[in-house]
């Protein structure tokens, strides 16, 4: 090896698993951008502050059971980033998010708390080509999923050390485990219905378990992509983060969980999107069934 690339690669730090900031076995709590940061914080116990990457990581306890809370960060490619540089530097044995979404089940409402199932990366794909008035994608492609206009949802894969083969997977499965202990906190919660201006909701808000998520790294207030997620996708909510999650914790092999309060509908509303309005009692809610989950887990 030349002498110039063996002096570069010796001064390269070495980010090996032995570069632990913490190795106590503990439990990720994520959420996605600062409003919700002061809800995940909330019963966190014996903090102490990591900084890494310019992520602030804080480790401590949660209802008697060692965390690490830290911001994921808005969009798709932070939430990959942010999850992969945690489960390199801690020893991180569960992922749960909790924070704010958009509804796209029209049977739901603003401030309940969703905890789906499986997530699926809806807006990863293909732009098609209009052709005549039909969108097309390239013959070596294909999907299972109806497209909106150009916009088609093409699965590109994940490589994992589960096969040799890529793994066309769309879906990334909640850990079922993890799930039967959110619909037994369920069962017990009642979630509330109104902020700290006293601005209340119309339906008291419930928590729905099981059903489909979707992520992408775009704000929807769109009645017509809304309409588009909920027949393509079947999914009860969408937002930016989650889907990215769950893949690199099934890359990973670490379980996942999501907790995601209505904070709007995307652009299924006459008016003014909520976001603004009822962001506050959305992120409260979630990260209140999710501390209620980690009180709960063994």
């Amino acid at each position: 090896m030349r002498p110039f690339l063996i002096s570069i690669l010796t001064a390269l730090p070495c980010f090996a698993s032995a570069d632990l900031l913490d190795d106590t076995p503990r439990i990720a709590l994520m959420s996605a951008f600062p409003p919700e940061w002061i809800a995940l914080q909330e019963g966190l116990s014996d903090p102490i502050e990591h900084k890494l990457n310019g992520v602030t990581f804080i480790t401590g306890q949660m209802a008697g059971k060692p965390v690490v809370i830290f911001l994921s960060g808005v969009s798709m490619v932070n939430a990959a980033m942010t999850t992969q540089l945690a489960l390199d530097h801690f020893d991180i044995q569960a992922i749960a998010f909790s924070g704010i979404a958009g509804g796209v089940d029209p049977n739901l409402s603003i401030g309940d708390v969703v905890v789906p199932a499986q997530w699926g990366k809806y807006l990863e794909g293909v732009m098609a080509r209009d052709t005549d008035g039909v969108f097309s994608i390239p013959p070596w492609m294909s999907t299972e999923f109806e497209n909106l206009g150009m916009i088609t949802t093409v699965p590109m894969g994940v490589t994992t050390a589960r096969s040799d083969e890529l793994d066309r997977r769309f879906w990334f499965d909640t850990d079922p485990d993890l799930l039967a202990i959110a619909q037994e906190v369920a069962a017990d919660m009642t979630l509330a219905d109104c902020n700290a201006d006293n601005a209340c909701l119309t339906d008291p808000p419930e928590i729905i378990i099981g059903g489909n998520g979707v992520s992408g790294s775009f704000f929807v207030d769109n009645a017509d992509l809304r309409d588009w997620a909920y027949a393509s996708f079947d999914a009860q909510v969408l937002d930016m983060e989650s889907a990215a999650v769950a893949h690199v914790a099934y890359a990973n092999e670490v379980p996942f969980i999501a907790f995601r309060s209505l904070s709007d509908l995307a652009g299924g509303t006459d008016g003014d999107n909520e976001m603004t309005t009822f962001m506050s009692l959305a992120a409260s809610n979630a990260a209140s069934v999710m501390r209620a989950f980690v009180a709960a887990m063994d």
